[in-house]
């Protein structure tokens, strides 16, 4: 995957507000998509024993519980940075 955030840095991307939209929107979609990969990895790893034709409700059941529980850590991690970044000022910056 190409990191679309390198490309901001340049002439071209601060003078087009159009491009920097667009790269904005396909950094935002690259990290969602790194995102449920992570997820995807962490809960196939914890939830399955043996694949099959269809997952029975245990396994069902745990992976709708890894998910949840994804995604409450990631929140909440989200969370406590930008209240980490509020409190030493400037969260945005520290992010791009």
């Amino acid at each position: 995957m190409v990191n679309l955030t390198h490309y901001m840095d340049g002439q071209g991307a601060s003078a087009d507000p159009q491009l920097q939209h667009f790269i904005e929107i396909e950094s935002q979609k690259q990290r969602f998509q790194q995102l449920v990969h992570q997820m995807t990895e962490v809960c196939w790893e914890k939830c399955m024993d043996k694949p099959g034709p269809k997952l029975d409700s245990r396994t069902e059941v745990c992976f709708v519980n890894c998910v949840e529980r994804f995604i409450d850590t990631s929140q909440f991690i989200l969370n406590r940075l930008e209240q980490t970044q509020k409190s030493r000022g400037g969260f945005s910056e520290t992010m791009d």
